[in-house]
């Protein structure tokens, strides 16, 4: 049995996010929430939510309520790019210059550890 949380249009680039979810990918989701909570990262907090979500997630299905949450371990975790927001900003000489405000979204999968697809 597994969870999804998503969390969609985060304002921040998918590289930093990934920065932090390479850390806790395929450790079990008590041990993963410890070392967001320490993590000195902005999207440290993101990512503790979102697992946080799935967690959540799989705790109210059907099949959830019969296990306990410290067995669940995050099976997947990835982050893809978002939209990215195109602004201007002026320069010397009339030149101007793209600054590009990135996004991301990132996805969340735990699992009770009884099935043979992870990792």
């Amino acid at each position: 049995m597994e969870a999804t949380a998503k969390a969609r249009y985060v304002k921040q680039s998918a590289r930093k996010l990934r920065q932090v979810v390479d850390l806790v990918r395929g450790k079990p989701v008590n041990q993963a929430l410890n070392t967001l909570h320490f993590t000195p990262k902005k999207a440290a907090t993101t990512v503790e939510k979102t697992v946080m979500s799935a967690v959540s997630n799989f705790m109210n299905t059907d099949e959830g309520t019969a296990v306990d949450p410290d067995e669940l371990v995050i099976s997947e975790i990835y982050v893809d790019e978002g939209p990215t927001a195109k602004r201007y900003r002026p320069r010397a000489m009339g030149r101007a210059t793209v600054v590009r405000k990135r996004s991301s979204h990132l996805t969340v999968v735990v699992s009770d550890g009884n099935e043979s697809t992870i990792q």
